[in-house]
Order: C-alpha cells, then sequence, then structure tokens
C-alpha cells in the first residue's frame, strides 16, 4: 500500500530552511531549525512532543506568507513564479506534516494520537483555505489556458494541469457559502477519519483471546506459539497463551490450528474488529463518513462519491471499473466451488463430516495443498529469515536490475529502535535515497504495510533533492532464539512494499508533485505488484531462501512445489478480494439520508453478487482502513485489481525476455519507475509494453481462464 499523503498542496518533502522564524522564539525548536543530519534525515532524538504545535503553527503563518507572495507577485503569472513557487510551498508545515503522518501509523503512542487528533483538522482547515483561495486559483488557471503559450514542456504541463485540477475538485469553483460548506466538511471528515483509525487499532490489540489449555494449540508453528506466550506474559498471564486479531497471528491461527474452536473465536473475533457495540465500534463514524462524503461529491458537482472518486483517475467512470472487477468475479466464484468441493471432499475422508464454515477454509486449504502438491507453508518459512529476505532478496533485485547498493547506516536517527537506516547508491556509486525499514509489530503500530517518504525529490535548474523512504509492516516477530521467520503471503508483502519504494528511491521527475509515488491511484500500485513476481524467481529465491539453522539453500524441489501451488485458492483469494473492491464501490454508490445498517448493507451487496457463503469480504466496513482512513482509496480499492491487470501484463514481458534481463528493467526503469506523473500513466505504460494492457495473463496466473 502507498500511504497517503495527508494534504494536497503541502506534499512530499521538504527542502532546507533559512531564516524562518528567526526571531519568533522558535529557534531551538528541532522540527523547525535545518536537519543537521545525513541526507536531512529528521533527528527524531531531538524532537518532542512540545515541538509539533508551535511548529504546525509557524508552518501555516510561513505558508500563507508564501502564499501571499505568490498572489501579490507583480509579474504575470508563468510556471515558475506560480506553479513551481507552489510546489515548493510550505516547508516548514511540510515537515510536520510528514512527522505527524509517519508517526501517527508506525509509532502512535498516547501522546502522538493525541497530537494527531488536534493538529489533523488544523491542517485540513489551512489545506482547505489555500485550495479555495480563489486570487491563487486565478494564477494557477492563467497559467494552466497559457501553457502552450508559455512554452511549458511535458512535465511543467504536466504539474500545472495536476494542481488545476486539484483546485477544482477542491471546490475553487464554487461560490463563497459553498466553499465554506466544504471546508467544514473536510475539516470534519479528517477528524473522523483519525477517530476511525484510532478505534481499529486500539480494538485489534486490546481484544486478545487466551487460552489456557496446551492442547488447544495443537498443529500450530512453533514460533506462532512462543509469540503468544510472549504476548500472555506481557498481558500479566504467564503460562497461557494470548492471541491478538494482527494479521500474521490471525493467518497463522487460521491455516493450522487444528482446534476449530480457536480458529472459530479468531475468525468471529477479527469479523467483528470495531463493530461490537464498545467504544470503538465505528458504525456511527461510518454512517457520518458517508453522508460528508455524498455532500462533497454534491457541492462538486457529480451524483455520487463514486464518481467523484472515479474521475480523475485512470478508470475515469465507476462503471469502467465495475466491469473490470466483474471480469475477475465471475471465474472467481466458479473456482471457490470447485476450491470447496476439493476440501469438504479431504474434510469428510478424515472423519469431519460438518459443512465447512469460514473458519475451516484456510485450515482445509493448508491441508489439500499439502495433498495435491505435497507442500505446506511449514516447508518453506524455515527459508524465509526476514533479514535475508531484506539482504539478500529485494536488495539482491534491486541491484541486479538497476544496480543499486545499500549500506546500513546504523548511527542514523530513528524513530523507534526496530527502524534500520540504509544509504543507498545508484550503479555509479552516487547517493540515490535513504531508505528505511520497519517491519516488526508493536502495540502503537497501525495494521497493515505501507511506504511513505520523509523527503521527496525533485531536480530543476540544477538544484536536486533525493528522497527518504520508508517500508513499513507488523511481520511475523522473532521468539526466544528463533528469528522472524516468514509466512509466504509476508515475503510478497516485503517485496510489494519494496516496489513502492522503488519508484520512490529512482524517481527522476523534475518537480516533488509529480515525483515518484505521486501517480493517479489506478497506476500507483502497479510498481509495487509487479515487484511481487521478483520473489519466486528461481535465482532470487536461492539467493535470499536459506534455512535459518542449517544454512542450506532452499531446493529446487521445494521451489518447483512453491511455484506449482501458486495459483491455488486463488478463486477465494480473488473473490475475498474483488468482493471488498465491490463492496466499497457499492457503499459510495449510496444515496440516502438514512443511517445504514452496516452488516445489513454488507449482506445485502453480498446477496447481489451471489458471493459463496463461505468466503468473507477481504475487508468488512468497520476496519476498512483502506477507505475511511483517507480519501487516497475511497472508492478506491478496485486499483488494487487495476494495476493487478497492468502488472500481470506488464510481467509477461520479463517472463517471455527474462525476469532479470537488464534491457528489458532498463525500459521499465526509464518508462515506469523514473517519470513520475511527468506523463499520462497510460502512454508511459505502453512505451515499456508496447500494446495496450491485457487482463488474460491476470486470469492465466491465478488459474482463472
Amino acid at each position: 500500500m502507498k500511504k497517503a499523503i495527508l494534504f494536497t498542496i503541502v506534499a512530499g518533502g521538504m527542502i532546507s530552511l533559512t531564516g524562518c522564524n528567526g526571531g519568533s522564539g522558535l529557534g531551538s525548536n528541532a522540527i523547525i531549525a535545518p536537519y543537521d543530519t545525513p541526507y536531512q534525515i529528521p533527528p527524531f532524538e531531538k524532537i518532542s512532543m512540545s515541538d509539533y504545535e508551535p511548529a504546525a503553527k509557524a508552518g501555516i503563518e510561513q505558508h500563507n506568507a508564501q502564499i501571499d507572495s505568490i498572489i501579490h507577485n507583480p509579474e504575470a503569472p508563468n510556471f515558475d513564479n506560480t506553479i513551481f513557487a507552489l510546489d515548493m510551498s510550505g516547508e516548514i508545515l511540510n515537515k510536520v506534516q510528514i512527522l505527524v503522518d509517519a508517526l501517527s501509523g508506525s509509532d502512535n503512542t498516547p501522546e502522538m494520537q493525541k497530537l494527531d487528533e488536534k493538529l489533523r483538522p488544523m491542517f485540513t482547515e489551512h489545506n482547505d483555505k489555500i485550495m479555495l483561495n480563489d486570487s491563487l486559483f486565478q494564477r494557477v488557471k492563467a497559467v494552466y489556458d497559457n501553457a502552450d503559450a508559455l512554452g511549458l514542456d511535458q512535465a511543467q504541463k504536466r504539474l500545472t494541469e495536476k494542481y488545476y485540477r486539484d483546485f477544482v475538485r477542491s471546490g475553487a469553483l464554487l461560490n463563497p457559502e459553498q466553499k465554506d460548506t466544504l471546508m467544514k466538511i473536510n475539516t470534519r471528515l479528517a477528524s473522523l477519519s483519525q477517530k476511525f483509525s484510532a478505534n481499529v487499532m486500539h480494538d485489534m490489540s486490546d481484544r486478545v483471546i487466551f487460552v489456557e489449555d496446551s492442547a488447544e494449540l495443537s498443529g500450530l508453528p512453533q514460533a506462532t506459539k512462543d509469540a503468544a506466550a510472549e504476548l500472555a506474559k506481557e498481558k500479566d498471564k504467564k503460562g497461557q497463551w494470548a492471541f491478538t486479531a494482527t494479521g500474521a497471528t490471525r493467518l497463522a491461527v487460521l491455516s493450522y490450528a487444528d482446534s476449530r474452536n480457536l480458529r472459530k473465536q479468531m475468525y468471529e473475533m477479527y469479523l467483528s474488529t470495531a463493530n461490537h457495540g464498545d467504544e470503538y465500534d465505528n458504525s456511527p463514524i461510518i454512517n457520518e463518513i458517508l453522508q460528508l462524503r455524498q455532500q462533497k461529491a454534491k457541492l462538486l458537482g457529480f451524483n455520487t462519491f463514486a464518481d467523484y472518486a472515479t474521475d480523475n483517475v485512470m478508470s475515469k467512470k465507476v462503471e469502467n471499473a465495475e466491469n473490470l472487477l466483474m471480469q475477475l468475479w465471475r471465474p472467481a466464484i466458479k473456482k471457490v466451488d470447485e476450491e470447496v468441493a476439493d476440501m469438504q471432499a479431504y474434510a469428510n475422508a478424515h472423519g469431519d463430516t460438518a459443512k465447512l464454515a469460514g473458519y475451516d477454509y484456510y485450515y482445509y486449504a493448508e491441508k489439500v495443498k499439502k495433498e495435491k502438491f505435497n507442500f505446506s507453508e511449514d516447508d518453506v518459512r524455515p527459508y524465509f529469515v526476514l533479514d535475508s529476505v531484506v539482504k539478500n532478496g529485494i536488495f539482491f533485485i534491486a541491484n541486479k536490475l538497476y544496480g543499486l547498493t545499500f549500506t546500513e547506516m546504523p548511527d542514523a536517527p530513528k524513530y523507534n529502535k526496530q527502524v534500520k537506516v540504509y544509504d543507498v547508491k545508484d550503479e555509479n556509486g552516487q547517493h540515490l535515497a535513504v531508505f528505511m525499514t520497519d517491519y516488526l509489530p508493536r502495540a502503537t503500530k497501525a495494521q497493515g504495510a505501507w511506504m511513505g517518504e520523509m523527503l521527496s525529490a525533485y531536480n530543476y535548474k540544477g538544484d536536486s533533492i533525493r528522497p527518504i523512504v520508508y517500508n513499513v509492516a507488523s511481520m511475523t516477530p522473532p521468539a526466544g532464539d528463533t528469528p522472524s521467520l516468514l509466512t509466504w503471503d509476508e515475503v510478497q508483502t516485503v517485496f510489494h512494499e519494496f516496489g513502492h519504494a522503488l519508484q520512490g528511491m529512482l524517481t527522476r521527475a523534475p518537480f516533488r508533485g509529480i515525483a515518484g509515488t505521486n501517480v493517479d491511484r489506478d497506476f500507483v500500485e502497479m510498481p509495487s505488484q509487479i515487484n511481487e513476481h521478483w520473489a519466486s524467481v528461481p535465482e532470487v529465491l536461492q539467493s535470499y531462501a536459506h534455512h535459518y539453522q542449517t544454512g542450506e539453500v532452499i531446493p529446487d524441489s521445494l521451489i518447483k512445489k512453491l511455484n506449482e501451488a501458486a495459483a491455488f485458492n486463488m478463486g477465494f483469494m480473488t473473490t475475498e478480494l474483488v468482493g471488498a473492491a465491490l463492496l466499497d464501490i457499492e457503499f459510495h454508490k449510496l444515496l440516502t439520508t438514512d443511517t445504514i445498517d452496516i452488516k445489513a448493507f454488507e449482506q445485502e451487496v453480498a446477496k447481489k453478487l451471489n458471493m459463496p457463503e463461505i468466503v468473507e469480504y477481504r475487508y468488512r466496513l468497520p476496519y476498512f482502513k483502506h477507505i475511511f482512513d483517507n480519501d487516497m482509496y475511497s472508492c478506491g480499492y478496485y486499483t488494487y485489481l487495476w494495476a493487478q491487470v497492468l502488472e500481470a501484463d506488464g510481467y509477461d514481458r520479463f517472463d517471455k525476455e527474462g525476469a532479470l534481463n537488464k534491457a528489458v528493467a532498463d525500459d521499465y526503469r526509464h518508462f515506469i519507475l523514473e517519470p513520475g506523473d511527468s506523463e499520462d500513466p497510460m502512454v508511459l505504460y505502453r512505451k515499456f509494453r508496447h500494446q495496450d494492457p491485457n487482463p488474460a495473463p491476470l486470469l492465466r496466473n491465478r488459474g482463472l481462464l
């Protein structure tokens, strides 16, 4: 997942500051002061909680002055004095927002949560005032209207168009009363989104299944049992085992626990996340968000929020997104029927005559996979040591394909001791980027995995800044003397997020607003998803997959089984993913002022889609952070599928010409990873692929043709 940037204008990284509020008594503020650190890494150890609010206020003051300077520039509007000046404005505020955005997800202590609750509405209100500033918009519009006469190049036109479109979509064409209404809506939405995410995080970490009888642990991997024992000890239940519904733990229980009762408890606890009537219940928040988003869409001239959300991306219309999803949905649910029949037959043959339920699916999927392919996740997990997956996996392919090298910076500033920081150099030995990794779970970290930036790149008129990029996830932790051993899904997640990181690190776009991952949201997931393919390339596997005890390289026979089993269970996996995407769209197509019964609505959509009874949505609405944490993926979860069509078709070229073919990698780097949003993404895709995207490779890869 690409971490959404909080706000429109102040997007990306920061530049060096000179003379900012030098006499205001803020000179000692560690956020405002120039970062005297390698490559402008934030000096986390010097920043205190008391620095944030004064820095935010100073940042808003500075940004307002810069915007005022743009508006009152006596020269006629041109690219440099309007668009570029706007793109580079807000240095102090940008620094604050980047830190709050990063830490509210990865190290959200109670203090940071309170700060986030206070600052996020303030940021949103400030952003709205700028986006609804008519004098500023008129200068942007003047450059947009006269782009050809001003002789703008492709990248300058693209950035100008992007700002113009953002202003219009933010309400620049509204009357004063409507603008005021929109500002109130956005401020309230920001507050609700923050509360939604906090509820999910707290509910996930607070609700625990305690197990007293060791017999209930039958079938579970030792690493999972060890981690559960550690958690129980932390919860003052030494001698017991404690399980939360967080990703790695939940999947381990559902996949391996012989105890049907334990699987059922885990399944039901997860499905009721933030939706069981307590203080963390997100149902009222979801209803209010829907109403506000609908009001916003109407104000901006759209029938539904779904129409608004798809208007400015590759799909253009919500119908196009739905049509793509249905091309995947129909063969997927048909495949589920076959998969369930195989599992039911296996269960019956082994003495379990009960009709399989949702909490049985992963368990019997593992059993059938082992029988069909003589393969189990447990067979490969000892070979997937997190540290090796990183250093000998993702770093290996980055070197093979792009010539990059990664040198750890042990003394670099870090926001948490679990973070690792790397100096990334290009094929010529020149500094390219800083890369930060934060892979282990903790109570203050939100669920999921994402990429973000502490500093964005730009390169204009001889002034060049290279980025600081980070990956965050919550992988299976080490336990005792056993290192962090990943599931295959977690390995793919590491490769996925690194695909985002590569686009951020390799960018050569000249301006922050179009650099790196600042691309259409239904294109941004292509580089991440295409990068997953290299996880299973034999030469790459042999580089990173070494047994944690013996050092043995993963055998060819095991690689063969892994690849043969890759399409197994794809009916289920595709159905839960497409189902969630369709649920997201159906929700944002709603036109109602009534309070919605969330569970009833989900069931209604499932019935309409003829969703197999045994399959649940990948995410139910009360914990669907993608679509409620911010607006980037709201009515946009489908973009993962849209991008998967692009990645499957795009990787087909590597598949045919060589997974580590340097010439193909050079094209991919030049046309996909480096340009950012300098050109229309479909144009860039065609330049790389030499054809329009074709869904057939995706269906074939998933065994759905």
